[in-house]
């Protein structure tokens, strides 16, 4: 019997709400587990977060998008660009969480590991996976890290892609922690870090899980699009 397929929007660093969502899901085999990108930065565990993403991966099948700020973590602890750009987006908390003093070979190379090993996009029969944004007239593949990575909904809210599925995307946070639906398009950012909620929705049934920074749970289904 095949699994669920379930995403997971962006997490930034919170661990707890992240470990909510997993208890409550209880992941198996079989099913496919895919976030949407961000794991680092804003939030106070992004250390945590990448353990337990790490442990996740032998529990299921971890599709782990790349995000815009696992792309900039990258620039400067891997390619050695300066550093200014990350911490002013957050880039400090993550240090921090990794107990850093003064030399980023702080961050483990299991972590590393983890960073190198994204994907820019994932995509089953009936729904695609992208970090920000896309592109509606061309294939996945050829779309460009920026689109992929950084274009918010509030520059651009695509209309249908030409493969005709379903886009589950993040990035793009709702302050008052709702999720953005326009039927071709689902938004799972709803801003964990700031005071609302981290959201995990299976396909197909379009079940919701939802945990804040404290470890509160809710369930509900996805409402209409607006």
């Amino acid at each position: 019997m095949p699994g669920r397929v379930i995403a997971i929007g962006d997490i930034h660093g919170c661990s707890l709400a992240l470990r909510t969502l997993i208890e409550v899901i209880s992941p198996t085999k079989e099913d496919i587990i895919v976030t949407l990108g961000d794991y680092v930065d804003r939030g106070p565990d992004t250390r945590g977060v990448v353990d337990q993403l790490i442990l996740l991966s032998s529990q299921c099948q971890l599709k782990a998008l790349y995000g815009n700020h696992e792309e900039m973590m990258l620039e400067v602890i891997r390619d050695g660009e300066p550093p200014f750009r990350w911490l002013q987006f957050g880039g400090v908390d993550t240090l921090e969480s990794y107990g850093f003093c003064g030399d980023v070979s702080v961050i483990p190379k299991q972590h590393r590991d983890f960073f190198e090993s994204l994907f820019n996009f994932y995509e089953t029969d009936s729904d695609f996976f992208v970090h920000a944004n896309y592109d509606p007239k061309l294939p996945l593949e050829q779309m460009s890290e920026h689109s992929l990575r950084w274009q918010k909904l509030t520059e651009y809210v695509p209309p249908p892609h030409i493969n005709g599925k379903r886009a589950i995307i993040g990035h793009t946070h709702d302050r008052g922690g709702e999720i953005f639906n326009v039927g071709h398009l689902i938004c799972l950012d709803t801003f964990c870090y700031g005071g609302g909620w981290l959201t995990a929705m299976e396909m197909g049934t379009d079940r919701l899980w939802q945990s804040n920074s404290e470890g509160k749970l809710r369930e509900s289904v996805l409402k209409a699009k607006r």
